[in-house]
């Protein structure tokens, strides 16, 4: 059945290759678990009733993807999207998080009208061949600092970035952690790179599960002689799973269809539609383009089959997410680790789907597994994506800056769609100005979306 469903033999891999890729995916997007509940709660919103919306959310959609695809995506609510929702729509601007929940559905229905059309596909196959490789590059160096940074690796200082160091940990989050919380995990984090490294090096099958368990495994054991002191206060918590409060699902009844339609008309509303819209639409399209492409997915003119199966998965999950209280769902970029593991079907996708199923029930778990377990696993798995720069051609510097630019800027604004946008506007930009655009072909939707870049720096 199985084989059936997702053509194994056909994408050369196995039950037992998908299975262990989405285990790898779970394990390194099981903090969203935690944290999407955390961030929403700033807004108001239930913490508990949060927790079982992004877990079913993630689900329903890593299922769409599953069997509408076919391929190894997982979704949940965006991390950024939910900052947005709650620091910028709820607590900046004054709207109630129901009226925001509001523009999380309109702007899924609209995905889905998009979907459905065409449009979205014509995007993703407008970009050139060059750049699609450079968004694949560029996303490597962002989730590699989301990885250095979830780890405290890296911290905020003068330089705004800089290595870490107690004090300059201390000095930049205005707190007084020590070598016993925060030290440790640092450390932890390093020795966890270099184990799944190593393992890398090995081919070790399942080498970024084992890297994220035995990193975990680790701190457990330092926790327990007392190297390691968990921190509450300050975010660093027992990494033993706690059952004391037994096996239970909260609530979804306090944020469950929760929707306010008093203020859809307003020209805000609007401009805040269009920005859950714009940020999901090229998050989406980078994430698939970046993954895909380094997975050997894309077709020969660098399209990749079955996309619109993808993009209107990502539609539903986010309108599904609006109905059970989330912010919006979006494809995630650490699906990538799952594809390291080899997982190149929906299997691998049923797998995490499943595990988000299970988390509703186990999630004393799954909330255990600390940053800095996951975090070697995302900045590995950034090596394998930067490994993508090759298929960039550097002799045509009318290719080469623009990607490079795409590149820079998805780790540097910390965002993957900012990195789109300035590498879409210097591509039409350099090849316009310097007359190359004749015989590069540039599609009229590259013009488009340059122009439409163009105007959202402007007036947005």
């Amino acid at each position: 059945m199985l084989e059936k469903l997702f053509k194994l033999r056909e994408n050369h891999t196995t039950v037992k290759t998908e299975v262990l890729a989405g285990i790898t995916t779970f394990m390194t997007m099981a903090y969203i678990l935690a944290v999407n509940p955390s961030i929403l709660a700033a807004a108001g919103m239930d913490q508990g009733a949060v927790f079982t919306a992004t877990a079913l959310a993630s689900m329903i959609g890593t299922l769409c993807m599953a069997l509408f695809a076919n391929y190894p995506f997982a979704l949940a609510p965006g991390m950024g999207l939910n900052a947005y929702f709650a620091y910028t729509m709820v607590i900046g601007m004054g709207y109630s998080w129901q009226t925001a929940l509001t523009a999380v559905l309109i702007e899924g229905i609209i995905f889905i009208i998009l979907s459905i059309t065409n449009v979205r596909e014509a995007i993703f196959n407008a970009i050139p061949a060059n750049l699609k490789a450079a968004v694949s590059v560029g996303i490597g160096l962002f989730i590699a600092f989301i990885g250095l940074q979830n780890a405290h690796i890296v911290v905020g200082g003068a330089t705004l970035v800089e290595i870490f160091s107690i004090d300059g940990y201390n000095l930049a989050n205005g707190v007084q952690a020590t070598f016993s919380d925060v030290g440790i995990t640092v450390l932890l984090a390093v020795i966890g790179v270099i184990i799944t490294s190593v393992l890398v090096v090995k081919n070790i099958k399942g080498n970024i599960l084992w890297g994220i368990l035995i990193t975990w495994i680790l701190g457990i054991v330092c926790q327990l002689v007392g190297f390691y002191v968990p921190n509450p206060e300050l975010g660093f918590y027992s990494l033993l799973p706690d059952f004391s409060n037994g096996i239970s699902v909260p609530s979804l009844a306090p944020v469950f269809f929760k929707f306010d339609f008093s203020n859809i008309l307003s020209l805000n509303f609007v401009v805040i539609v269009f920005s859950f819209l714009f940020v999901d639409l090229f998050d989406t399209i980078g994430t698939l383009i970046g993954v895909s492409s380094k997975a050997g997915m894309l077709d020969k003119n660098g399209k990749l089959p079955r996309i619109k199966g993808a993009l209107l998965a990502d539609a539903v999950a986010t309108t599904a997410g609006a109905v059970l209280g989330t912010s919006t769902t979006t494809t995630f970029v650490e699906s990538a680790s799952g594809v390291t593991e080899g997982g190149r079907t929906g299997l691998t996708a049923f797998t995490t789907a499943v595990l988000f199923g299970l988390a509703l029930f186990l999630s004393p778990i799954f909330l255990a597994i600390p940053s800095f377990a996951t975090a070697p696993a995302l900045i590995v798995v950034g090596f394998y994506m930067l490994t993508n720069v090759v298929n960039i051609d550097f002799s045509d510097f009318s290719e080469a800056i623009p990607c490079f630019i795409c590149i820079a800027a998805m780790p540097f604004f910390y965002s993957i769609s900012e990195g789109i946008s300035m590498g879409v506007i210097s591509y039409v930009a350099i090849n316009l100005l310097t007359g190359k655009f004749k015989e590069k072909k540039i599609s009229v939707l590259m013009y488009v979306l340059a122009f439409l870049f163009i105007l959202k720096y402007l007036f947005l």
